[in-house]
């Protein structure tokens, strides 16, 4: 188990209904991009430690579409979305709506930043339609999930 000393920012925007996530990486942002785009991959490293990930398909590519269940402790949770532009190691634009929530659909941008060192910058925007939805997904205990998974990352990037 990998303990990180990088720094999970997540953010509300005051001004519209998005969610702000940033995190820096010690791997280049194709390593980066490909373990946000191989589902083998994926499914080691997303969610919290006491979680799992289970691809029904996912074609990250534009055009594409993915549909998984996350399962945890006995709950399962479904989502599917399509993505809408993939720009290998810059940029990934998807929709994102979970089974239980079918209306609801948000609209995520990841950009994979080359730093220096051959370091990546993730950025992911989480646009919805209300506050009062974007309010919701930050109350939910997301940022458990985000953090613990982008631990689970730098352990997959370092092997």
């Amino acid at each position: 188990m990998s303990t990180s000393t990088r720094e999970t920012t997540i953010t509300a925007d005051p001004t519209v209904p998005l969610v702000r996530v940033v995190r820096e990486f010690d791997a280049p942002p194709s390593r980066v991009f490909r373990a946000h785009t191989d589902p083998e991959l994926l499914a080691q490293w997303f969610g919290p430690r006491d979680s799992h990930t289970r691809f029904e398909h996912f074609d990250a590519t534009t055009g594409g579409t993915f549909r998984y269940v996350h399962v945890s402790e006995g709950y399962e949770m479904g989502a599917r979305g399509c993505f809408h532009e993939v720009r290998p190691d810059e940029v990934i634009v998807q929709t994102f709506s979970m089974d239980e929530y079918p209306d609801g659909v948000a609209l995520e941008r990841y950009t994979f930043e080359a730093l220096d060192g051959g370091r990546t910058r993730l950025t992911v925007t989480t646009l919805v339609d209300a506050f009062e939805t974007r309010d919701q997904i930050i109350a939910s205990g997301m940022e458990h999930g985000v953090r613990e998974g982008f631990e689970r990352l730098d352990a997959l990037l370092a092997s």
